[in-house]
Formats: C-alpha cells, structure tokens, sequence
C-alpha cells in the first residue's frame, strides 16, 4: 500500500485527536500511536509519523479484535501492540447464525454508503446502512454513483435524501477527476471516511479517483451485470488510504446482507415520524400493529405516515430486538441471554 511521506505526515494529519490523547497515561508517553491501516487473518498492519509498519499481536488476541482505523499504543522497541484506545465510533455486523460481531471500521467521521442510479437503488437495503450509520454515530451520507448514465439521477438523489431527516445525497461519476471536489467537505485534512454499499456499485472505482490511485497502485474494480445490475466482489478485505486532500478512505468488501442488532437508537434516528408519534400511543409497549389508541397507526390512517414506512420500520425493529441480548438476573450479576420479544 503507498503510504504517505514520512517526512510530511503528523499524527493530526493521521486523524489523532485530543481526546485520543488524554488517553493515555503517564507510563505510556514512549508508546508509539498508530493507526491500524490493514487487518488480515494473521496480521495487522499500521501507520505512524514514520510510515507503515507489520505490528505484532497481543498474547490472547486476534486481528479480529481490531478494526481498520483503530488507535493503538506500540512499543516502540520490538512494535507489539500495548494496548487499543477507546474508540469514538465503531461500525460493525452481526453475522449470520451466530452472537459475534463483525467489526467493520473504527473512529470513522463519514460513512459514504454508495449506490447506483439504477436497479441496484433499494430504499429497505439503504436504511439497514443508515441505521448500522446512526448506531454507531457517524455522519452518514449517500453517494449515488453512475449518475452519467441515467437522464433522471435528481430524482435518484430526490429518493435518498427521503429515507432520513437532513440526509444529504450527492451523485457522482466516480471514474472523473471532479468526483473529489464534490465529496471534498467530508475528505478534508485528519477525517475518516468508510465506503459500504453491495458489490458493483463502484466503490473500488470511487476509492481510486478519492485516493488518487491509477496503474499498479489502484484497486481492482470490477462491472455488473446488465441484467439485474448486481455485481461481483472485487475488494476482499479492509484497508485505510490516504487523500491528496490529507484525508484518509476506509475501502470494505461488498456486502451482501447486513443483519442489525443494538442500533435502536439509530433506528429512532431513521425513522424519526414513527419514534415521535410513540408516545402519544395509549399503551407504551404499543407495536403499531393493532392496538387501540396508536397514534402511529392513526397517522397512518391520516395519510400524513407512509404505511411502506412503518412496514419496514417494523421488520427493522422486530431484527433489531431478536438480534440485541437483553439483560436478566438480580440486580448486580446480569446476565446477556435470549432476545426482548414484544408482546
């Protein structure tokens, strides 16, 4: 991976706050900050002040216990990892069939969730990334891309921006120089951005022109598919790469289901109509299903609540609590088990 002059790079430049660094404590000022850049199977890589470097893993650890674009405190002499610093934001996924997180990325400012102006454009599938976005409290923002080869990508941007309150959507050609200039606000100087979006939507594409990328340097990319626009995976793993702007881009692989668990409050973020008119419901377990007295159904009723909306704000919510542990026990000693059903 090219990694940025050593002689120009700082640690700011690298994203590192004051708030970072009132986390470390006395004994720790000759340890080393670095930015986790690659995790792979058996290894992780990281950048500091003096460029990249192979790290070596904690005893009882895993790289999987790490996230590209997490902050860790190096020994300075032989380069094993001391410690992980708390992080400000961290993106991450249940897997399939199981209670283990996915750790996606960490101290992310911006996720970037691309999609195409084209069939590939699914409003269910973008509020599982806004919502996986608002849990974790990072800005989202989304990146509509191949916009030159549709005649109607306003009404592609009209579409995205209706999924949240205050959503900002921008359409690119992520293959033209000027796609940088547009996304620029959020790619300055010390940010962090992440790429999520499924296969063939030209994330590889976008992470090329935002990084200034060309020939053996690039990322591979890859096309879709002409008819059902569905593409295959061409990023295989997660990697941190810096802008000309001083920037740096979180490339991950495409994905194909996003299941969500513990992101209620980003939930209520997304769905704001519904989690506003919830208290005004007679019961305050109320499901919006049935009941007497639901504002939200009579809103509904109303016309001033899209009923696909709260459709899909039901499905989201029902994975949500199957998927979120819910303590139990006495006082004291909780204890994680089953799911918070509701009634």
């Amino acid at each position: 991976m090219k990694t940025a002059d050593p002689k120009t790079i700082s640690l700011s430049a690298l994203g590192w706050t004051d708030a970072l660094d009132a986390q470390r404590t006395q004994d720790e000022q000759d340890a080393i900050p670095m930015r986790i850049s690659g995790v792979h199977r058996a290894r992780l890589t990281a950048l500091s002040q003096s460029g990249n470097t192979r790290l070596r893993i904690p005893p009882k650890t895993t790289t999987s216990d790490f996230a590209v674009g997490d902050w860790v405190l190096v020994n300075p002499t032989d380069r094993a990892v001391l410690r992980r610093l708390e992080r400000h934001s961290l993106l991450q996924r249940k897997t399939a069939g199981t209670d283990i997180r996915q750790l996606i990325a960490a101290n992310v400012d911006t996720l970037f969730i691309v999609t195409s102006c084209n069939d590939d454009f699914n409003p269910a599938r973008l509020e599982r990334y806004l919502a996986l976005a608002n849990g974790a409290e990072t800005t989202p923002l989304i990146v509509l891309t191949k916009a030159d080869q549709t005649p109607d990508a306003a009404s592609y941007q009209s579409r995205a921006m209706a999924l949240q309150r205050d959503l900002e959507a921008v359409f690119v050609n992520a293959k033209d120089t000027s796609t940088a200039a547009a996304l620029a606000p959020w790619c300055g100087r010390g940010q962090t951005v992440a790429l999520v979006g499924s296969s063939g939507v030209g994330k590889s594409t976008l992470l090329n022109t935002l990084a200034g990328k060309s020939g053996e340097d690039a990322q591979l990319t890859g096309g879709i598919r002409e008819d059902d626009a569905k593409g295959r995976h061409t990023t295989t793993s997660r990697s941190l790469h810096e802008t000309p702007a001083g920037g740096w881009v979180i490339d991950t692989p495409g994905m194909r289901t996003l299941h969500l668990g513990d992101v209620a409050t980003g939930l209520d973020v997304l769905f704001a109509e519904v989690a506003e008119l919830a208290p005004d419901c007679r019961f305050r377990d109320c499901t919006h299903q049935h009941e007497p007295g639901c504002a939200v159904q009579a809103a509904v009723t109303a016309g001033t609540l899209d009923p696909a909306r709260l459709e899909r704000w039901r499905k989201l919510d029902t994975e949500n609590r199957e998927n979120t542990p819910v303590a139990t026990g006495a006082r004291g000693n909780k204890k994680h088990s089953g799911t918070k059903k509701r009634r």
